[in-house]
């Protein structure tokens, strides 16, 4: 029998053993339709796969459920989300400031805030500060700026950049759209590659 998969809380949609019908109008995982059966057989049939039972149409009598990777669905579902909330959102400029002399630890979270605004749809201007002697070196806030670019990678793009102008450096980075989007193709391909790889090794160990 195949495993049995934990039950998500707080979701949408009911899932296997938390549908309350005695029957559903079941559709296949290619979109057949199974026609109405009763709860037992269908959770059977699901897992029969190694797949979920989800109720898609509550509403309807009786429900509808249709057999399907639950986690990957939600994922999609996430995705399409984001992408809507990216769409909707009025797009700022959002200010990360750096100092030339920054911890590592400092740097990194400053950055990671840099990528998330990114991902947002933001514009993000990353401002360099110096005081006193600090002046002296603006090769140190040149660096800390090119150290910035590298870890954001190509999800974005160089809109402009200052050289010091009284104490402070700057520059502005924009999403890159064409970039973000090859990235986010790139690891949904990496995934399903993996999700077929565990298949195969699923399917070997049971010979």
């Amino acid at each position: 029998m195949a495993p049995r998969r934990p039950e998500p809380r707080g979701d949408q949609h009911r899932i296997n053993d938390r549908i309350r019908s005695r029957e559903v109008r079941l559709i296949g995982p290619d979109g057949d339709q199974l026609g109405i059966k009763p709860v037992p057989e269908a959770l059977r049939m699901a897992r029969g796969l190694d797949l979920d039972l989800v109720e898609v149409a509550a509403q309807a009598n009786p429900p509808v459920c249709r057999i399907m990777d639950y986690g990957k669905f939600k994922y999609e579902e996430d995705q399409k989300a984001k992408e809507a909330r990216k769409r909707s959102t009025n797009v700022s400029v959002k200010e990360v400031k750096y100092r030339p002399k920054i911890g590592k630890g400092d740097f990194d979270t400053k950055t990671r805030n840099v990528i998330r605004f990114i991902d947002d749809g933001h514009k993000v201007k990353v401002t360099l500060q110096f005081r006193g002697r600090e002046m002296a070196h603006p090769e140190l806030g040149a660096k800390i700026l090119d150290d910035v670019i590298e870890a954001v990678g190509p999800a974005a793009k160089l809109d402009s950049r200052s050289r010091l102008e009284g104490r402070s450096m700057s520059m502005v980075l924009s999403p890159d759209k064409q970039a973000q989007e090859a990235i986010r193709k790139a690891a949904e391909k990496a995934r399903d590659e993996a999700d077929g790889a565990d298949d195969g090794a699923a399917g070997a160990g049971g010979e």
